[in-house]
């Protein structure tokens, strides 16, 4: 059977499945069995997807995602994640505090936790009706949150660099490193757009507000951990003495004892982290097993090969090439999450990357700043549902997509950034070889 034909088969089937409703994972697989079958009798058939399904849980890389998603909600069922938003709120002397403050606790977040997700829902649970409360606008509420999560996706460890890491097998500690100056921009590329937005429209941003001061014990009990565990992170692994999967295990164990220690965490508390870890990876190990099968079957059809070959015959531009693919993900990324894009899409798109000549570190962090377009975009970005979520009847999502945009915009410039200007990206990781 040609690659195409294959290719095409596949792709069509699992659109049709997606289409009726089927879960993403299911409709990975059920779109790989018949190409499968195809090539393998039925009893090698099944001893491949169980081999395929199974080995990703043994996979010891990959055992530093239920970790990182573990730390992030120790952090968001104790005081830690409330108290550091309280924190960065309360001290900043300034007009328009609590979005600034916002935008700066879910960075914090970013710093420990890689889950986009789970960084908005623990930031924006406490801000959101703070912010509504004091008389901030629906829309940079919601918007400022809605595109903090982001961060915790950019900022290391990111989950989406990890698994980009895994399927391009590039050092997932330089990819961390790299995420760091554009990271720390977009951070920058925020507060500007508050500033613009309070000058713009001063309406949605109150002159005054009636802030508690957060006592200096309760704030160093929330940034305590926050440092500690970013610091352990960071110098673990890029000191070389440990590697990601280890870093992971020794951080969540550490936050474990400063959750208990600092931030007020209970057994009840521990085992609600412990249910929405397993809740998470139960649909993230089901979704990477069937991609891992999808990418098999693809691999022996040598579909990415062959789809390399073909755009290097039409001799494309090397820019050319690069825009095709950020407008394809952007497209996709109106109807599909990050986690299953990577895993459909990057096994066959990466080696095109390599082809045009571009650096794979490089456009790992393009990749990740994609895919946070991705989850600010409707009608399936995620991050949009999550804030919306928190003030059902008070913000709409018409007001979460409005306030989206400027930062959307911001997001959109970096990209340019990081094309005129690769050394953004890597030159972090050049200085720390």
């Amino acid at each position: 059977m040609e690659w195409y034909v294959v290719g095409l088969g596949m792709l069509g089937l699992l659109m049709g499945f997606i289409l009726i409703g089927l879960p993403i994972p299911f409709a990975l697989a059920a779109a790989s069995i018949p190409f499968l079958l195809d090539i393998l009798s039925l009893k090698s058939s099944l001893v491949t997807v169980e081999l395929k399904l199974w080995g990703v849980w043994f996979n010891y890389i990959l055992l530093a995602v239920p970790l990182f998603v573990f730390l992030g909600e120790l952090i968001g069922r104790s005081s830690i994640g409330p108290n550091l938003y309280w924190f960065m709120h309360s001290k900043l002397p300034i007009r328009g505090a609590a979005a600034y403050g916002s935008i700066g606790a879910c960075a914090g977040f970013g710093a420990v936790c890689g889950s986009s997700m789970v960084g908005a829902l623990t930031i924006g649970g406490v801000a959101l009706p703070q912010m509504l409360k004091l008389g901030y606008g629906k829309r940079l509420s919601s918007g400022v949150l809605a595109a903090g999560g982001t961060l915790s996706v950019l900022l290391p460890p990111s989950l989406i660099l990890l698994f980009y890491g895994i399927v391009t097998d590039q050092s997932i500690g330089a990819l961390f490193i790299a995420g760091v100056v554009p990271g720390l921009i977009l951070v920058t590329m925020f507060f500007i757009i508050v500033f613009i937005w309070g000058k713009v429209n001063p309406e949605d941003i109150p002159g005054h507000e009636n802030a508690t001061p957060i006592p200096w014990l309760i704030a160093l009990s929330a940034l305590l951990p926050i440092v500690l565990v970013g610091l352990v992170i960071t110098i673990s692994i890029y000191a070389g003495i440990a590697t990601p999967t280890e870093a992971a295990g020794v951080s969540a164990i550490f936050m474990l004892g400063l959750a208990f220690s600092f931030g007020g965490l209970r057994l009840k508390g521990l085992l609600e982290a412990l249910k929405a870890t397993m809740q998470t990876m139960g649909y993230l190990g089901l979704l990477l097993s069937s991609g891992v099968l999808f990418g098999f079957v693809m691999t022996y059809h040598q579909i990415p090969q062959q789809f390399t070959e073909l755009f290097v015959d039409m001799q494309l531009s090397p820019y050319a090439v690069l825009a095709m693919i950020i407008v394809f993900y952007v497209i996709l990324g109106m109807f599909l999450e990050p986690v299953s894009m990577t895993f459909i899409t990057l096994p066959t798109l990466f080696p095109l990357i390599h082809a045009a000549g571009f650096d794979l570190i490089w456009f790992g962090v393009v990749y990740t700043i994609t895919m946070e377009i991705a989850v600010l975009t409707p009608p399936v970005g995620l991050n949009l549902f999550v804030i919306q979520s928190l003030a059902r009847d008070k913000v709409t999502i018409g007001d979460v997509i409005i306030g989206c945009i400027p930062f959307i915009a911001a997001l959109v410039v970096l990209l340019f950034v990081l094309i005129g200007m690769p050394d953004t990206a890597l030159w972090l990781p050049e200085l720390m070889e």
